[in-house]
């Protein structure tokens, strides 16, 4: 159904038209629940009426019904339900097939400020200096304080060839340091691997879930299986989900024959996702932070049940939750809570979170990796004790 936007001109009966069509609306989603809110529905439908006779600026019918939908995914208190107005779900979209038009940063929330975690070398973000800790404050002349990511996101990235400004705080410097930012084509490798202690162990970061880890996670093992990598260090710090399936398949490269994770939906119905243990036969360390959430604690949960790895860092954020997206009319959608998952050994680690097998802080002056240090470490005695 389409809705449009009328003037002032014959506006009495089209509006009639309008609202009659917007009650019948209430009347099919709220169902069963009229009888008891009869009171609510014709509040509904004043406030609705008093907007557009009363209110001092002229307002769509298109804003009224887009404001309805947000009003009753909002009531659900559910900060991972939300509707998405078609550039939000296009910019989702992108996410998840993990090519898009923006600056080339990996961005999270902390305290409630839009913060920088990585600056990807080679594009606009990293090229004009933009670090790592960095805090955004501004997005254009939008303040970004409590902003939540889904809208961040939308705001920074655009079209190809589109600008944008940032204000940034940064840590030692008084001033708000100001950036202008041309948006590129941004196709960011979310799975990167270095050799350390003389080329023997590797150390794998992903730094989210896209329809393309999978993919690149198997070249990266490729790689390893021809340089005699003895060991590995599986980096899910700050990484902060993405696709459930994506994260089952890279689990497959590592946990043994088995579940994976179980998915629990509201009627009790329980689907398995299972490793056919084809793993990588070497021994392995996965390193966590308070910045592991979602599909990444799908991994690390099953690493600690299964006992497959050793996990070394600090608990993790406690997303055990699972969103699916809703493609809606006009090219809307809605990204609602359906399921729970439960860790192999039925877990339920949702505002618990997954404790690591051995805790170490990370140091504040980031002048020393002492979580990658420690992974070294316990790798280097594995492989000694491996001959």
């Amino acid at each position: 159904m389409s809705y449009y936007d009328y003037g002032a001109g014959s506006r009495n009966g089209r509006w009639r038209y309008i609202l009659a069509v917007f009650v019948f609306i209430v009347f099919l989603v709220m169902g069963g629940l009229l009888a008891s809110n009869y009171r609510n529905v014709g509040n509904l439908v004043k406030v609705v009426s008093l907007v557009r006779t009363q209110y001092l600026y002229p307002v769509s019918s298109t804003q009224l019904m887009d404001g309805a939908i947000k009003g009753l995914v909002n009531s659900l208190s559910d900060p991972y339900s939300v509707y998405l107005d078609p550039k939000t779900f296009s910019h989702l979209q992108e996410q998840i097939r993990g090519s898009f038009g923006g600056l080339g940063i990996l961005v999270g929330v902390k305290e409630q400020y839009l913060t920088v975690v990585r600056a990807y070398q080679g594009t606009p973000a990293a090229r004009e200096g933009i670090r790592e800790g960095d805090v955004i404050a501004r997005i254009d002349d939008r303040d970004a304080k409590g902003i939540d990511l889904d809208t961040a996101i939308n705001l920074m990235r655009g079209p190809v060839g589109s600008k944008v400004n940032l204000g940034i705080n940064r840590q030692g410097v008084p001033e708000q340091l100001q950036f202008t930012l041309t948006r590129e084509e941004i196709s960011v490798p979310t799975v990167e691997g270095r050799a350390l202690e003389g080329n023997s162990i590797e150390h794998i970061v992903i730094s989210q879930f896209t329809e393309r880890t999978a993919d690149e996670i198997k070249e990266v093992l490729a790689k390893v299986k021809t340089e005699k990598i003895k060991g590995i260090i599986l980096d899910l710090r700050d990484n902060p989900g993405g696709e459930l399936n994506s994260a089952v398949e890279v689990a497959k490269n590592f946990i043994p024959k088995g579940p994976i994770v179980y998915i629990d939906n509201r009627v009790g119905r329980e689907q398995v996702y299972e490793s056919e243990g084809k793993t990588i036969q070497l021994p392995f360390v996965v390193l966590i932070n308070g910045g592991s959430a979602s599909a990444a604690e799908i991994l690390a949960g099953a690493v600690k049940d299964t006992g497959a790895g050793v996990l070394v860092g600090t608990k993790t954020f406690g997303k055990g939750i699972v969103q699916t997206v809703f493609r809606l009319d006009g090219g809307a959608g809605l990204k609602l809570t359906t399921a729970r998952y439960l860790t192999p050994a039925k877990n339920d680690i949702h505002e618990k979170g997954i404790q690591p097998d051995i805790l170490v802080q990370s140091q504040d002056d980031r002048l020393h990796d002492v979580q990658l240090d420690k992974a070294v470490e316990i790798l280097k005695e594995k492989i000694a004790i491996a001959g």
